[in-house]
């Protein structure tokens, strides 16, 4: 496969919305990057191409096709083999909902972050009126099917978590709360809202989860995009 052929493996839309977000950031070129889950190196690639210090590590190396950087095998559910305050970023672009040990990744990703470093992590936004509709009738969220219960191969998605679930993991192991942005308003979900606005804020009872769970973002999103700092304090 060639460099200009390398195509992304996750869902169309997802690597250049999150390309998007991650330039309004505006993170200086030539800090030192690591690609989590970097499958085909699409999203390595553009990141070197953007004049950043890319490393990038997958649990399947043999499928990344970008020449210009080495990629490293790598179980991100055991120690990662870098060196503490290797990195000023992290990435892991639908990475989180194929793992079920997100102590152990938010830990390791502290310990070769930075201090003040950033995670960034986008991931199937669960909480979406599409997604919680597609529950109500199914049992199964937003981009979550029946698992193959003989299928250890890691490109399952095994789990679906919560912003206010990633927080709390996320600020046990040394983050900041995460800062919330989404890649897209789904149209589904806009005419769910449209219905059930008045529901959602019927009863005293659900203020709080209503701040927490019920905000715009979350229920019409399609990804979470979030942001996580390393916070040298914690």
């Amino acid at each position: 496969m060639s460099v200009t052929e390398i195509k992304p493996i996750a869902m169309p839309g997802t690597h250049q919305n999150f390309l998007k977000f991650f330039k309004r950031q505006q993170e200086p070129a030539g800090a030192k990057v690591l690609d989590v889950g970097a499958g085909h190196g699409a999203f390595s690639k553009q990141l070197h191409e953007m004049g950043y210090q890319v490393s990038a590590c997958d649990l399947f190396p043999e499928i990344f096709h970008y020449d210009q950087i080495e990629c490293k095998k790598v179980d991100i559910t055991q120690p990662f083999p870098y060196e503490d305050n290797s990195f000023d970023m992290i990435m892991a672009i639908e990475v989180m909902e194929h793992i079920n040990d997100h102590e152990n990744f938010f830990k390791e990703a502290s310990r070769i972050l930075k201090p003040n470093g950033r995670l960034y992590i986008s991931t199937p936004n669960i909480l979406s009126l599409k997604s919680r509709i597609r529950f109500l009738f199914s049992g199964f969220y937003y981009s979550f099917q029946p698992l193959n219960l003989k299928n250890y191969d890691g490109l399952q998605h095994v789990a679906s978590l919560t912003v206010d679930q990633y927080n709390y993991i996320a600020i046990r192991q040394g983050f900041n709360a995460a800062e919330v942005e989404i890649d897209k308003k789904q149209s589904t979900s806009r005419w769910l809202l449209a219905f059930f606005s008045p529901f959602l804020w019927l009863y005293p009872k659900l203020k709080k989860i209503g701040q927490i769970h019920n905000t715009q973002k979350l229920l019409l999103g399609r990804l979470l995009l979030l942001t996580f700092r390393n916070n040298p304090d914690a």
